[in-house]
């Protein structure tokens, strides 16, 4: 992707009703609501045949999770994004002094690239860089320093010998004085208007809120047809979910690859947490405090998927030990916000949907192929109207809302489209188990 493009454009979009939050909340709920007692209702002659096969409360869970509870959750989703409407920022060129964390591990190919579109950012206030040596086995510390002479940027590099993202953010978090920092991967490349967008996003919200969580997007799409898919899956599905989150104030990842926060909050829980997902259980701990997370679209940063499926698999059941990990520590009940315990709570319920998938609905799928409906009937498609409804008007708001203003094009990649339509769920639910049970039985897992 050429990421040699314009500035962010000015928002011209005009005013609108403004809607209360809890009002759009509770009428999503009730049209979801109303789609599961349409659903229910359709689907009687497939759950009572089911039923006749492996006994009713049996056949209710399956199909609950296979067809109820999706269709619900697509529904919500739906209507929830049909209200969504970004506030405009009060302050378009913030002047607030910001740091910058990179923490890097063998970077040596990639952190120069990284810091010279940090130093191409339209931000009008001071941005300190502090990148952290990791113990790297490379010379990732020559290619930070080369960089630092030549790149019109205040880098600091500092080196930290205990393995681990957690401990390299930490020392770099002992050494920021600003009143926000932002974290960034050492290979994700940031669209010049980025840092201006999040701090902007930021500087015109509440003052309880501790963090904006950045829009990630795959630059490396091209490379195979697993980045093929995954283009698909971080402009259409991630985006997606972190809208939904956004705009019920609780973004569950204020993902470590490009998020903003206050640093007075990431000190008063202690910094980045001791864990296979320290973004996401920070980003719950911050939840926990009574600090709302928010999600800013145009703040675009853009990262290299994994190239295999073997790597994809690997990064995916990580994210999937992180989701354990938040939820093992914080409990959706525990969560002051009823919009947050209500999105946790769905995470709560991601293992249960995942496993029925795995061991249920993909051999019933090959049962259909056979005239077998036990499992995969009738009532199983009526989740997809909403998912591609849902999918077509996120893709309008992303072509037109974001990426028309950001000066981006969105790239013709059909072949992977349809892998992510036909193929995704099929592989992401066999990996996601496979996470829960690698963090059920507590196996290792490195920061590489």
């Amino acid at each position: 992707m050429n990421l040699l493009i314009p500035p962010l454009e000015p928002n011209r979009q005009s005013r609108k009703l403004y809607v209360p939050v809890s009002i759009k909340f509770w009428i999503s709920h009730g049209f979801a609501f109303a789609w599961l007692l349409f659903s229910i209702y359709i689907s009687l002659p497939w759950l009572l045949d089911f039923s006749a096969v492996v006994s009713f409360p049996l056949a209710l869970i399956l199909i609950s999770a296979i067809a109820y509870i999706p269709g619900y959750l697509n529904a919500f989703l739906i209507i929830s994004l049909f209200f969504d409407r970004q506030p405009r920022w009060k302050q378009a060129h913030p002047s607030v002094p910001v740091t910058l964390l990179i923490a890097a591990y063998n970077e040596e190919a990639s952190i120069e690239q990284t810091l010279r579109y940090v130093s191409r950012q339209d931000y009008r206030a001071h941005l300190h860089v502090i990148v952290i040596d990791n113990h790297s086995h490379d010379d990732t510390e020559g290619a930070v320093t080369r960089a630092a002479k030549v790149l019109d940027l205040d880098v600091t590099l500092l080196h930290e010998k205990r393995p681990g993202k957690f401990h390299a953010l930490n020392k770099g978090l002992q050494h920021v004085a600003t009143p926000f920092v932002i974290t960034l991967d050492a290979d994700t490349l940031l669209h010049p208007s980025a840092v201006r967008a999040l701090v902007a996003r930021m500087v015109s919200s509440p003052d309880d809120v501790g963090a904006v969580a950045g829009s990630m997007l795959v630059r490396n799409s091209r490379a195979s047809l697993c980045t093929r898919m995954q283009e698909w899956d971080y402009f259409l599905g991630i985006a997606s979910v972190k809208r939904l989150q956004g705009l019920y104030q609780g973004t569950l990842v204020a993902q470590g690859a490009f998020s903003l926060y206050k640093t007075e909050c990431v000190q008063a829980v202690g910094g980045w947490p001791n864990a296979i997902g320290e973004d996401i259980v920070l980003t719950w701990r911050l939840l926990h405090k009574k600090w709302r997370v928010y999600f800013e679209p145009l703040a675009v940063a853009f990262t290299d998927a994994p190239e295999t499926l073997a790597h994809f698999a690997k990064q995916r059941s990580r994210w999937a030990r992180g989701m354990i990990e938040g939820l093992t520590e914080i409990k959706p009940w525990q969560h002051p916000l009823v919009y947050t315990k209500y999105l946790t709570g769905i995470n709560l319920m991601m293992p249960y949907l995942d496993i029925v998938y795995t061991v249920c609905w993909i051999p019933g799928l090959i049962l259909a192929f056979f005239g077998i409906y036990w499992i995969v009937g009738l009532t199983t498609l009526l989740v997809l109207p909403l998912t591609i409804l849902s999918f077509g008007s996120l893709y309008l708001y992303q072509k037109n809302r974001v990426f028309k203003r950001l000066g981006l094009r969105v790239r013709r990649n059909r072949l992977g489209l349809v892998l992510f339509l036909l193929c995704y769920q099929l592989i992401m639910s066999p990996v996601s188990v496979w996470g829960y049970a690698e963090e059920r039985f507590r196996l290792k897992c490195v920061w590489a």
